[in-house]
């Protein structure tokens, strides 16, 4: 008898140490920024927020990203590929989100083709998304306009300005606040916020009113790709080139009268329970449903 008690203590031991093993070995999220307070002091504007000017490439990443979001999202596995994944607050359970996004400065998009927007949010019939954007000009903050001609009204470059006032460590990666509101009064009239972490206070980025041109009746938090295959390597360029970046949102809360929420499965369901990365052009690639639908991580 004692020593078929010995010889279950081991084999316990060695199936809880093996269970560890996997556990460690499954990729992390990131550590969570401290989440300021959606109510904090809503003051100033945005510093380094400006109107962009047109050129080429940022007409292409435009042009991109108007056809990927033209009366729905569209999937396309032609060249490029279009593919996404996070959440999608539903009609009638907000009129406010906000959320804390990683950043990674050191992130080179290398072709003028290839746009990574990742993460990207926007509420139900709010007049802007705001979006990180990873391009091949350099990588931006923008306030893309949804009730007027389109494209972004509002670009912030992740300088070191940006990330001096707008970022905070979140485990190995930073992170910015963000938060977009639908405005007391008549008119659907919203505005965009960053949180400033020097100022402890929230900077208006972008404000519009107008109708919401984007053909969708719901938000989104996301992870969202426009790529093209490498050649040289079979995967999407973004593969090789985000090996290192981890896409990360936290704290994803929806307002609705007057109360902020954590997102959750009743109001904000995954766009897909288990993606695969291949459909991302990248194999390898981790989607890490962190939280019950308030935190995903992608990452590789």
């Amino acid at each position: 008898m004692k020593r078929r008690r010995t010889a279950l203590a081991a084999a316990l031991l060695t199936a809880t140490a093996g269970l560890a093993s996997m556990q460690s070995a499954q990729p992390a999220t990131a550590h969570p920024a401290t989440t300021p307070s959606p109510d904090a002091p809503h003051r100033g504007t945005v510093a380094g927020a400006r109107t962009p000017d047109h050129n080429p490439a940022r007409d292409r990443a435009v042009a991109a990203l108007k056809k990927g979001r033209s009366t729905t999202f569209r999937k396309n596995q032609a060249d490029p590929t279009h593919n996404w994944w996070g959440v999608f607050p539903q009609p009638g359970t907000h009129d406010g989100i906000t959320a804390t996004h990683t950043v990674d400065p050191s992130y080179r998009v290398s072709d003028a083709d290839n746009f990574t927007y990742a993460p990207t949010t926007k509420a139900q019939n709010s007049c802007m998304e705001v979006v990180t954007a990873y391009w091949n000009s350099g990588n931006e903050i923008w306030a893309w306009d949804w009730c007027g001609a389109g494209g972004p009204a509002k670009t912030v470059a992740v300088d070191a300005d940006f990330k001096a006032k707008y970022t905070q460590p979140s485990g190995d990666e930073l992170a910015y606040s963000v938060q977009l509101v639908r405005d007391s009064g008549s008119g659907n009239s919203w505005s965009s916020y960053l949180y400033n972490y020097q100022s402890a206070q929230w900077e208006l980025l972008y404000r519009k009113a107008g109708q919401d041109q984007s053909g969708l009746d719901h938000g989104w938090d996301m992870f969202e790709i426009y790529a093209s295959v490498n050649p040289s390597t079979g995967t999407g360029y973004y593969c090789t080139e985000a090996r290192d970046t981890v896409f990360d949102s936290s704290a994803i809360e929806l307002r609705r009268n007057g109360t902020w929420k954590p997102a959750s499965p009743s109001d904000s369901p995954w766009t897909e329970e288990n993606p695969s990365g291949q459909d991302f052009l990248c194999p390898r690639l981790n989607f890490i449903r962190a939280g019950a639908d308030d935190h995903w991580t992608v990452r590789q």
